[in-house]
Order: C-alpha cells, then structure tokens, then sequence
C-alpha cells in the first residue's frame, strides 16, 4: 500500500501543476494602447482590425487615440493585435502602419496628414 501511495504523490502533484499551468494561460487580458486615426471612419476600421481570433472586445476612443482590447492570453499576443492594426494602415505604439494600408486609406484617415470631420 505503501508503495502505491508513494507512486501516486508525484502523479497528483504533476496533475495540479499541469492543470494550474493550463488556467493560467487561458487568462483573459486588458491592455490600452494607443493607434493613430482620425474619425469615426477610422474607430471602425480599427476595431475590426483588433478583432481577430482571441479577441473578447476592442473599443477605440477618438477622443484619447486609445484602444482597450480583452483577450485571451492563450489565444492571441498583444503584439498579433498591434499587428493586425498596423496592417490596416493604422500605427500603434510598437508597430508602424504598413505603407501601402496607409496610403490606401481615404484622404480624410490619412493622420499624418489631415483631420477630417466624419
């Protein structure tokens, strides 16, 4: 009995360890950083842009020019997110916005540029 007892305490601690490390990484997150954009036009573009797989919710804020996205740690980085905004024409705090998205944005979304009223 003894030995039963012995063989199962390593297999009991290895089990609540691994399913801890499991819970752990399914951690849903809350992060604000900042994306350069204009108007209403671009809050749209670039909260579609935030939504991709893993992402709960993604509210961009004319005013302040901040982005607050929740999700899931296991599913999605925080940098995949700036990265799937970058790739729409719109900087965020790490990644410049890919030139070509830039360009392609209507004048008015153009932030280096002009300010628009929509």
């Amino acid at each position: 009995m003894k030995n039963y007892i012995i063989i199962l305490i390593p297999f009991l601690f290895f089990s609540l360890t691994t399913l801890q490390a499991q819970k752990a990484t399914k951690e849903v997150l809350t992060k604000e950083f900042s994306v350069k954009g204009n108007c209403k036009m671009c809050k749209v573009r670039i909260e579609n842009a935030a939504y991709i797989k893993g992402v709960k919710s993604a509210v961009w804020d004319q005013e302040t020019h901040k982005i607050t996205v929740i999700y899931r740690a296991d599913k999605v980085t925080l940098e995949q997110i700036q990265s799937a905004i970058a790739s729409k024409g719109h900087a965020t705090e790490t990644q410049k916005a890919v030139p070509e998205a830039y360009q392609n944005l209507p004048k008015c979304c153009q932030y280096e540029t002009e300010k628009c009223e929509h």
